[in-house]
C-alpha cells in the first residue's frame, strides 16, 4: 500500500471545519498537543510503518 496523495476525503470541507472547531478556545500549547494526539491516532489507524514514513517525508518536503 502506497501513500494516497490525491484528494481522497469523503467530505473535505466539513472535516476541515471540524478540525478548526476542535482548536477553538485552546491555548497554543493545547492546540499543538491536540495536533500531536490526532497524528498519533491516525498513525495508529494506518498502522503501516512504510506508509507512515512516506507521509513524514511528503509532509517534510512540503514544509520547505
Amino acid at each position: 500500500m502506497a501513500l494516497i496523495t490525491e484528494p481522497h476525503l469523503e467530505a473535505p470541507d466539513p472535516f476541515y471545519e471540524a478540525l478548526i472547531d476542535s482548536h477553538k478556545d485552546l491555548a497554543e500549547a493545547e492546540s499543538h498537543a491536540l495536533n500531536a494526539r490526532l497524528v498519533l491516532l491516525l498513525a495508529n489507524h494506518i498502522g503501516r510503518h512504510d506508509v507512515l514514513l512516506e507521509a513524514l517525508q511528503a509532509a517534510r518536503a512540503a514544509a520547505r
